[in-house]
């Protein structure tokens, strides 16, 4: 009986899990495949190129927030920046915000933590990639930039957007709501596997981790558990879908906000697969560089979420 109640407990928090993030996930995936079809890499490097660098700055960072670009796409769009002479500051800030800040990310924020999180977020993270952006390009690290060949991919909507478009403007629109149907049906399919697998961990942890377990280990009180969840995720390649509902089962069980905010940030904003894109791109000093400073903002971020929250 007792093994019954377990399973029956574990697939009811399965199947709310999941039903939520099905729900969300349709709806952000068309939404996010609409804004590829409507913001092409071309509109970016316009929207970017500014005489002054902080300008620049902002620009960058929060065109990396709007820009729904899978990884795949972002580099192409790095290197366009950078060969058509828009301020390394700029796509520097782009570069930091762009895999851990798009409707997507803040939409589920929204959903599983409030608006307070998502804003608090946001906010710091927009701020410290400026900043970053402008140190960077303070010091030179420009030089550290190679002469690369990018190649277009052939995933999300690259060489099918809003510019490249023929006919009138309803012709147009609904050229767009087609393509972002058929992107985001796709995008759904891969990403299927990894929302199952998230709202399984996150039934798993909710039923089977005792409630005071997880905050012995990466409470509020463990100061070293926020740059250790950094380094952790760092090297992983966490898929956002998979990671939120699994962050609110731990914040649930008793881990720190800010631990688990650092996990998502070095998970997100540099994984393996996205340091191996850019070792074609960036010299040793500036990978080096950049992996410090998604270090830097996963620690500040995740220590104002223990202080805020």
């Amino acid at each position: 009986m007792l093994e019954n109640g377990f399973l029956i407990h574990a697939a009811t928090e399965f199947a709310k899990l999941f039903g939520e993030l099905l729900l969300l996930f349709v709806g952000i995936s068309f939404i996010v495949a609409l804004l590829q079809v409507y913001i092409s890499p071309a509109r970016v490097k316009r929207l970017l190129t500014s005489d002054k660098k902080i300008v620049s700055g902002i620009l960058g960072a929060s065109l990396g927030t709007v820009t729904p670009f899978c990884s795949c796409s972002t580099i192409p769009v790095l290197s366009g920046l950078l060969k058509s002479g828009a301020p390394f500051c700029g796509v520097v800030s782009f570069l930091l915000t762009s895999p851990v800040l798009n409707p997507a990310i803040i939409t589920l924020f929204v959903a599983f933590f409030g608006i307070k999180a998502a804003a608090i977020y946001a906010a710091f993270v927009l701020s410290l990639s400026v900043i970053i952006g402008l140190v960077l390009d303070k010091f030179g690290f420009v030089d550290a930039v190679k002469e690369i060949k990018s190649k277009r991919c052939g995933c999300c909507s690259c060489g099918k957007t809003w510019d490249t478009m023929n006919g009138n403007f309803f012709q147009k629109q609904a050229k767009a709501i087609r393509i972002a149907a058929a992107n985001s049906g796709e995008l759904f399919k891969d990403v299927l596997p990894y929302l199952l697998v998230g709202a399984g961990i996150g039934a798993f942890i909710h039923e089977v981790i005792p409630e005071n377990f997880l905050a012995n280990f990466a409470g509020v009180d463990n100061f070293l558990a926020i740059p250790l969840a950094a380094v952790v995720g760092i090297p992983m390649y966490i898929r956002t879908e998979t990671m939120i509902p699994v962050a609110s089962i731990l914040m649930a069980k008793g881990v720190a906000p800010g631990v688990v905010i650092a996990l998502i940030i070095g998970g997100a904003g540099a994984s393996l697969p996205e340091l191996t894109l850019l070792s074609s791109m960036f010299q040793k000093k500036m990978l080096a560089a950049f992996m410090v400073c998604v270090f830097v903002v996963a620690i500040v971020t995740g220590c104002a979420f223990n202080f805020v929250l």
